[in-house]
């Protein structure tokens, strides 16, 4: 009678174990796919926040790599957007208006989704290479995510733009 109950105690663990595995892969494939979306919107943004400053500013190098990474197809994005960076990075605007501010914006936004999305990836993939994962094949039902590989977007603020006064460095007091 006791082997009874102790059999089915593990057949309890197990099965809680595995839907509790099986969730968690859902949940890491589906945090990963709304990470890529929100990617894809905040590049989006600055994609169009560029192509704004650009035509402020005159610059055509920097409007057509914003025109190039807003009209991309999904297979040639990343090649797109590093353009992009590489146009942004290479035009140092001291302007102090509102799209520059939203541009730089934009920019750190993206850092931060490029990131968000890459530990999600890492994640769900990690969930995948488990034994357990792969023997039961659990991960079939979602398509395998992929990093996104971008320079760094980061934008530094204008220097015309520093909120307040520029402080006077310290004069040494001589002692007499």
């Amino acid at each position: 009678m006791w082997w009874v109950l102790g059999v089915l105690a593990v057949a309890a663990a197990l099965s809680a174990y595995l839907a509790w595995t099986a969730h968690r892969v859902e949940r890491v494939h589906v945090r990963a796919a709304s990470a890529g979306r929100a990617l894809d919107a905040h590049l989006l943004r600055r994609a169009a926040a560029a192509a704004v400053v650009a035509e402020h500013t005159g610059f055509v190098e920097l409007y057509a790599a914003a025109r190039l990474a807003l009209d991309a197809e999904q297979d040639e994005r990343e090649v797109a957007e590093n353009d992009l960076t590489r146009q942004l990075q290479s035009v140092r605007s001291t302007a102090t208006d509102a799209a520059t501010h939203t541009l730089v914006a934009t920019s750190r936004r993206v850092a931060l989704a490029r990131q968000v999305h890459t530990d999600l990836v890492r994640d769900a993939l990690t969930a995948r290479r488990r034994p357990l994962v792969r023997l039961l094949r659990m991960a079939r039902g979602y398509e395998r995510p992929r990093y996104f590989e971008i320079a760094d977007p980061t934008l530094a603020e204008p220097a015309a733009a520093m909120r307040g006064p520029i402080p006077e460095p310290p004069v040494p007091v001589e002692a007499a």
